[in-house]
């Protein structure tokens, strides 16, 4: 299963779980409006990968209790420092990324619920059954965020230097949970049994506070500083991220190729240009200025056929082949655990696989659209990972800011009548685009689904699942 959403203003972030299986492939495309211009030329394939494309992994666990289990059996002694580190490390990762993505779901759902009250069409039925599950779900995450939280706290290490370590994740999660919070107390809906929510939440966010003020976690001077502050939690994130986040070590394929195909055709084109400088002078015969000119004319052409058979020979030989190569390494024990093959290119849509048409459900309107495609193909050694992690999770970024450039910052005005009167409201001009992936080797059949990404001058403005499907269903269709 891959998750889509909105990071930040700019970026994607698609993550996905994997299995024990060896072998993983992936495969993004995403469909850019043909109005936008985009081409090779103008974003070329390597710009795009390393300026907008970043992959993370971290362990996984399945079991979500079993990182604290392990790090209590550390404090205990019964394990050592660097199990202690790593399974508080991977608890409170785990506990981040679910109340992040939980968070960032409420503020969508408010956002519409707000919409939907603003709006006389809806049925005020409808509006409060939308409450009512919102409220369900924000009461539901309080108590589990409490709950994780007085786990975490329930036994501290008698060790010096691991309670440090202890000392930063509590800091961080407290901080995190209040930040995440007071973000839904700000944009949560005004009036009715919200309040009482948001009452309960505020109470929450004291107790936190509070509660850093007596382990003495920060010191006044950090705390009377917003940026201190902001900084401080950003390197603890780091910290926890650092021992369960695989370290990487890229490498750019076909690099002795490219220097041979350059010789080749270097060679080739001069086998040419020695014949005919030999034919030329039997021609010609003694040195003249129509035998300097001819000269000069070969040379030319010498250049100009060289770089495109240079050209011509690379891409036929690369041609469908990875053109890079990613290493994944163990940071504890510095052990190689992994590879990955990496693709990235501009595709026609008649190349596409028949499954990847067949899910863009392409029309007449979207016949002039820019396909960009990025593919990986791992291989992992779960038989080396660290003893009761035998999953990842894989994270990747996907940076648009490239593609927004390219839009154009004029808005447009629309009239509509208001108490009797024509209205003018100015609109941004916003552009669809498709992104379709497909998954092999996590899940037991593969996974196809399609994502619609509304993108603005300003930014990403939504990021809606539209289908899915997998090999199972599409048998069971035909």
């Amino acid at each position: 299963m891959i998750n889509v959403e909105r990071k930040n203003s700019f970026q994607l972030r698609l993550s996905r779980r994997l299995k024990e299986e060896t072998s993983h492939t992936l495969d993004v495309y995403l469909f850019v409006p043909g109005e936008l211009g985009l081409s090779p030329h103008v974003i070329a394939e390597e710009a795009f990968y390393h300026g907008a494309i970043q992959v993370s992994r971290t362990y996984y666990s399945d079991e979500y209790h079993l990182p604290l289990v392990h790090s209590r059996l550390a404090s205990r002694n019964q394990l050592g420092s660097d199990s202690y580190r790593l399974s508080l490390s991977l608890y409170a990762y785990q506990y981040v990324i679910a109340l992040e993505r939980t968070t960032q779901s409420m503020l969508a759902n408010a956002r519409k619920l707000r919409h939907a009250r603003s709006d006389d069409r809806d049925d005020n039925s409808e509006v409060s059954e939308r409450e009512a599950a919102l409220r369900e779900q924000l009461s539901e995450m309080s108590d589990l965020s409490d709950g994780i939280l007085k786990r975490l706290r329930r036994n501290l290490p008698s060790d010096e230097r691991l309670y440090k370590y202890f000392a930063n994740i509590d800091n961080y999660l407290s901080w995190f949970t209040e930040q995440q919070l007071l973000s839904l107390v700000a944009h949560m809906p005004r009036g009715g049994d919200f309040s009482d929510i948001k009452r309960r939440f505020i109470t929450v966010c004291h107790r936190e506070e509070e509660y850093r003020r007596e382990q003495e976690y920060n010191a006044q001077r950090v705390m009377d500083d917003p940026t201190r502050m902001s900084n401080k939690m950003r390197l603890l994130r780091r910290l926890i991220e650092y021992p369960i986040t695989l370290k990487q070590r890229a490498t750019e394929l076909g690099g002795g190729e490219q220097k041979a195909v350059k010789a080749l055709a270097t060679a080739v084109v001069m086998v040419f240009v020695s014949l005919g400088i030999l034919h030329l002078r039997d021609v010609v015969g003694d040195i003249t200025a129509l035998f300097v000119l001819a000269m000069a004319l070969l040379y030319a052409m010498r250049e100009v056929f060289k770089d495109d058979l240079r050209n011509t020979l690379w891409r036929w030989l690369r041609r469908g082949r990875p053109k890079w190569r990613r290493q994944y390494i163990d940071p504890t024990r510095n052990a190689l655990v992994g590879r990955q093959l990496e693709w990235f290119d501009y595709k026609r849509y008649a190349a596409l696989d028949d499954d990847i048409q067949k899910m863009r459900r392409r029309t007449v309107a979207q016949r002039e659209e820019v396909v960009m495609h990025y593919r990986s193909s791992s291989r992992m050694s779960p038989t080396r990972f660290l003893s009761g992690y035998e999953h990842t999770r894989e994270t990747l970024h996907v940076d648009l800011s490239m593609l927004i450039r390219l839009m154009s910052k004029e808005k447009h005005h629309i009239y509509h009548l208001k108490d009797g009167q024509a209205v003018r409201e100015s609109v941004e001009r916003r552009h669809l685009c498709n992104l379709v992936i497909r998954e092999t080797g996590s899940e037991d059949v593969p996974y196809l689904a399609r994502w619609k990404v509304v993108v603005s001058r300003s930014g990403i403005v939504d990021v809606e699942k539209v289908a899915e499907s997998s090999t199972d269903e599409e048998d069971k269709m035909s």
